[in-house]
């Protein structure tokens, strides 16, 4: 008996499930259309009431303040927008330090937790605990406060090798000037990028074809670093030439000044992020079966070898999707820099507001920025992870 095929096409749509489900998106789908449409009315006859419109010609207008710290030429006389992209650029240069740091501290803790001596393992226990535990502000405001505002003076500084300075001025490093040659010099880190790139994607095709993981974190870096030097002495005058930081009077010239304020957003951001990505490091390593470490003790490799070669490689697959969120964390957790007096985006912005009173526009564009921010930083973590994921045959 043929099966009954007009039974399920004589339901009526309002009991289609198909139907339904199109139908339930449809109206939620209606619903936040609405409530956006509701909210932008009322804000918009609100600022009209008040004589106010949004707009944003305000960005052309002249800034009228002072950044204590700016990667770019910038001067009270300059416009507003010039004063958002320093604090972009701030905001992006404690962003990537802070995850480097913190990717190799997490990572040294993270192993040192898994550790077979005692010390060590409980040393690193401490250490994770302690700052899961604490609000990210409270270290912040200690670090800002107890630690680098306490600092000595600049006549008494705490000398590191008679070139490293710790003062409650900031910290003053070794650093280097650029010379008449350093922009053909440029030209020459481009080409050891582009030859680091090309080991790093040698190394790895190689590593596919034969199997063995290559040790592409070593040479591509070695790459970069050699063309580099070899590269700066066929320059002459040197591109670039070394500053050391000298006291003069009450206040050090030359050499790279890093201030307080600077010092401790970057540490309490790295410290406090290392604590958590160390947790997940280890998650991912005890992820890995027993069974493979024993294996590969068993071929005759060393304990690092077993970790680089064997453990990490499949615990990775593990560590990166937690990984992207606490790189997430640590970029939206530096908007905590205006606590510390260091000059960010949110805080350049909230200057920006009490200047020119246009606080929605100022709060859009720093939200704009931030979630372009976290969404290619996701990007590039999620390609990473596609990347490393096993496929199923």
């Amino acid at each position: 008996m043929a099966p009954n095929t007009t039974e399920h096409s004589s339901v009526p749509f309002w009991r289609d499930e198909r139907v339904l489900q199109v139908l339930g998106q449809v109206v939620v789908v209606g619903i936040v259309i609405g409530l956006a449409y509701a909210l932008i009315s009322n804000l918009i006859s609100g600022l009209q009431s008040q004589g106010l419109s949004i707009g944003f010609n305000f960005l052309r207008l002249t800034a009228g303040f002072d950044i204590g710290e700016s990667l770019i030429d910038y001067s009270r006389s300059s416009n507003v927008i010039r004063a958002l992209v320093v604090g972009l650029l701030n905001t992006l240069l404690v962003a990537i330090l802070g995850i480097i740091f913190a990717t190799i501290l997490g990572v040294i803790v993270g192993v040192a937790r898994l550790s077979n001596n005692w010390l060590i393992n409980k040393l690193a226990g401490i250490y994770i605990e302690f700052l899961r535990n604490i609000p990210l502000l409270v270290l912040l405001f200690f670090l800002a406060r107890a630690v680098f505002f306490n600092l000595p003076s600049t006549t008494e500084p705490i000398s590191i090798l008679q070139s490293f300075f710790l003062t409650n001025r900031g910290v003053f490093i070794p650093w280097f000037t650029p010379t008449a040659s350093f922009a053909q010099y440029l030209v020459i880190v481009l080409i050891a990028l582009a030859a680091a790139v090309l080991v790093g994607y040698i190394l790895y095709r190689r590593g596919k074809r034969t199997g063995r993981t290559p040790l592409i974190i070593l040479w591509s870096p070695l790459t970069f670093f050699v063309i580099c030097i070899v590269g700066w002495f066929f320059f002459n005058p040197r591109p670039t030439t070394p500053s050391l930081p000298v006291l003069q009077e009450r206040n050090y010239v030359g050499g790279k000044a890093l201030t307080p304020e600077f010092m401790a957003l970057l540490m309490g951001l790295s410290v406090y992020t290392s604590a958590f990505i160390a947790e997940i490091v280890r998650a991912g390593i005890q992820s890995v079966s027993k069974g493979q470490r024993e294996a590969a003790t068993a071929l005759g490799l060393s304990g690092f070898q077993v970790l680089r070669l064997v453990i990490f490689p499949q615990a990775m697959r593990v560590i990166v999707p937690p990984l992207t969120s606490q790189y997430l964390n640590l970029t939206k957790n530096s908007s905590l820099a205006v606590a510390v007096g260091y000059p960010d985006l949110v805080a350049i912005g909230r200057t920006v507001i009490n200047q020119t009173g246009r606080a929605i526009e100022v709060i859009g564009i720093t939200m704009l920025v931030y979630l372009s921010i976290s969404l290619l930083t996701a990007l590039f973590m999620n390609w990473y992870n596609k990347r490393i994921s096993l496929v199923e045959r």
